[in-house]
């Protein structure tokens, strides 16, 4: 048994934990959009709650099946960093910033996770059209740094009279995301010998 991964497994976990924390008090505590805004820091902080259908910054893959492809992607995702996790810590060389990156990493897909698998259904939060059931949920934002935010003109092109921000508004996953990242690459820069675990001989098991 591999003890030592639960550390990195609590550390995603407990980055799950706060994640859904604030992803929930936003949902029963605050209205949507400009009006329910509230300020942490002044003008500059602020907690916007919005749904976000796609990836970062709302990329979509624009097609009708999307929403579900993304929600898979997710899972599948959560579920090779954990294998990768598993595997990096047994390497007693390792060293312990990449696995706080990775471990970081984790907790942010399985925070964004969580939401596309159950909300479309619990929360009732799937885009419009889509059906109100498992796998379609929206990903819920909060976290906006106002540096600018308006209404475009309505002369403008396709984008014209939609409310708009500078920044794009994320959540604690993707704090956790960006910083395991920033963490990772951090740590790759600095060269360790890997050595796979041993495995034992069958004969001498046997003997």
């Amino acid at each position: 048994m591999n003890k030592n991964v639960w550390k990195y497994y609590g550390i995603a976990l407990l980055a799950v934990v706060l994640d859904q924390a604030l992803k929930l008090w936003v949902y029963f505590h605050m209205k949507m959009g400009v009006l329910g805004q509230m300020k942490i820091l002044g003008n500059w902080l602020k907690l916007f709650y919005t749904l976000n259908p796609g990836m970062a910054f709302g990329i979509q893959f624009g097609f009708a099946y999307d929403k579900i492809l993304l929600t898979v992607i997710r899972v599948i995702a959560t579920v090779f960093i954990m294998r990768y996790i598993w595997r990096l810590s047994r390497q007693e060389q390792a060293p312990k910033w990449l696995l706080w990156g990775w471990a970081l990493v984790l907790g942010g897909a399985a925070g964004n996770g969580i939401d596309s698998i159950l909300y479309g259904k619990l929360l009732g939060n799937a885009p419009f059209g889509a059906p109100i059931t498992w796998f379609y949920g929206q990903v819920i934002d909060m976290l906006y740094i106002d540096i600018w935010s308006g209404r475009l003109a309505t002369w403008i092109p396709w984008f014209g009279g939609n409310f708009v921000t500078c920044l794009p508004i994320f959540n604690l996953a993707d704090v956790a995301i960006l910083a395991g990242v920033g963490l990772v690459v951090i740590a790759s820069k600095k060269p360790y010998p890997q050595v796979e675990p041993e495995v034992p001989d069958l004969e001498d098991i046997a003997q």
